[in-house]
């Protein structure tokens, strides 16, 4: 479950900002995860709630903001919506679609106090 190492990873960001913006307890906190991302969305609030606990963000609450995919055709040209990295191109046909957004997690904002 790697779900768990991102968990991991998002705590150490927020205390890391804890550190350099001298903030004490953490209310909120939004992550964009894009739709290519491979996160199991139900098991990250799960590893969330369990890594965040006696920490600077143990009440904080979860938010995920969905970033829908977007490819490139090398082919035609043309950006198309995408729904799995193996997709063809809705406009031509092919499979050479460059991945432009929606393969990321990054932790788009804290609430803080």
């Amino acid at each position: 479950m790697h779900e768990m190492s991102l968990a991991e990873n998002v705590l150490q960001i927020i205390e890391e900002a804890a550190h350099h913006q001298s903030f004490t307890c953490v209310k909120m906190v939004w992550l964009e995860i894009g739709q290519l991302a491979c996160v199991e969305q139900e098991s990250l609030h799960f590893c969330f709630e369990v890594v965040t606990r006696d920490s600077i963000a143990q009440r904080a609450r979860l938010e995920i903001i969905d970033i829908p995919a977007v490819g490139w055709c090398k082919i035609c040209t043309h950006e198309v919506p995408m729904i799995t990295l193996h997709d063809a191109c809705p406009q031509c046909g092919s499979y050479g679609l460059k991945v432009l957004r929606g393969d990321t997690l990054r932790v788009k904002e804290l609430e803080v106090e």
